[in-house]
């Protein structure tokens, strides 16, 4: 092979692939970051307090207040009208001693901030260009041009080519269920509490933005989003009012509403032979319980612990950090995924049992102070 062109390729211009990028730069690697335009993502991302606080460790971000807003509660509403419903159940932050679970950031705010200090990185390259094919650490460009590199870190997503060139298998189930988003401005305000409806489709969850402004997350059959989206602004709105059971007065759309279809994705590892996956190359699943973005800074975190014990001088380093970093993922990677599966599963469930198990849980959490602190550490990702 001749002389590679550096000494690890990050595939994938989203946050978890910003954020790989610059944490394997950070560790004394040549690094070049595949990051081809996308549009602006317009979505935001609620990160718990073990993912700000490894932004912070990183400089990724100095003070989250600048650019976020913090979830110090969580309620829950049972929406439904099920034979067995749940409690009303609320969750905060400062009964696990917290000031906050964590903060709710724009997409926007914090790819700024990445770039900003990708910018500052003189081992960092970053290249608007896409990736056509990839063979034995040989990375051919859409322009036909060739980059080589040891390492090989895909944050290309679901559909990852990485992924699929390394021979890491991915299993995926689409649900008839997709997530319309958007942002609206409501006649009272929610303070920091995010605030889950629990529909038999799925859950209408607003989470705080600051003043009287929250972000949608409503999951829901794809046509009746598509439906929704579709129709005029003032029948999205009485929807909205309906769903939200009229608790916030009038509300009001801020931004366009997007619908994104949901799948679950996993793979049996997450490294092999030189490559590792990060972010949605490696998992993906509903936007349930707040886990996607905080298991893609988890991917990311064990990474740059892979590469600070790596001894870079041995010829197999790249395989030895893609084997220790599968090592380090694969607990954390099966007990989110299937939490948030079986989470998610449970809210659609119309058996009775499955209802009866869900409500006895709901109500375990409201009345026992243990177990709702563990189901903190667990929500959180703390490890």
């Amino acid at each position: 092979m001749s002389q590679p062109d550096a000494d690890a390729l990050v595939v994938g211009g989203g946050l978890a692939g910003m954020a790989a990028a610059i944490a394997v730069a950070q560790a004394g690697l040549e690094t070049i970051h595949l990051a081809p335009p996308a549009p602006p993502d317009r979505r935001t991302s609620a990160l718990m307090m073990p993912s700000v606080e490894y932004l912070q460790s990183a400089g990724l971000v100095n003070d989250p207040e600048e650019i976020g807003h913090p979830l110090t509660q969580i309620r829950i509403i049972d929406a439904t009208n099920r034979l067995i419903r749940a409690p009303e159940t609320l969750f905060d932050a400062a009964e696990a001693g917290l000031a906050a679970f964590g903060w709710n950031f724009a997409n926007m705010r914090l790819m700024e901030r990445f770039q900003a200090v990708a910018h500052e990185l003189p081992n960092l390259r970053v290249e608007a260009a896409s990736l056509a094919t990839l063979e034995a650490g040989t990375a051919t460009l859409a322009d036909g041009s060739r980059l080589q590199a040891p390492l090989i870190v895909g944050a290309d997503g679901k559909k990852s080519l990485v992924r699929g060139a390394a021979g890491l298998v991915a299993r995926e189930t689409a649900f008839t269920q997709s997530a319309l988003v958007c942002d609206l401005d409501l006649g009272r305000p929610i303070g920091g509490t995010s605030i889950e409806f629990h529909y038999p489709q799925g859950p209408f969850t607003l989470v705080p933005a600051g003043g009287n402004r929250a972000n949608l997350v409503w999951i829901d059959d794809h046509q009746v989003l598509v439906a929704a989206r579709e129709g005029s602004p003032e029948s999205l709105l009485a929807l909205l009012q309906e769903k939200s059971q009229r608790l916030f007065g009038r509300i009001s759309l801020v931004s366009p509403a997007f619908v994104f279809p949901l799948s679950n994705l996993t793979v049996d590892r997450a490294g092999t032979e030189g490559v590792v996956l990060v972010g949605e190359a490696a998992h993906a699943f509903p936007p349930i319980g707040a886990q996607g973005l905080n298991l893609g800074l988890r991917d990311v975190a064990d990474l740059a612990s892979a590469l600070a014990t790596v001894d870079r001088s041995a010829p197999d380093w790249a395989h030895v950090v893609s084997r220790d970093y599968a090592r380090r993922r694969a607990n954390d990677l099966a007990r989110t995924g299937g939490m948030v599966d079986t989470l998610f599963r449970s809210l659609l469930a119309e058996m009775i049992p499955a209802q009866a198990l869900r409500a006895g849980g709901l109500w375990a959490l409201k009345l026992a102070p243990v177990l709702r602190k563990q189901a903190f550490a667990v929500g959180m990702g703390r490890r």
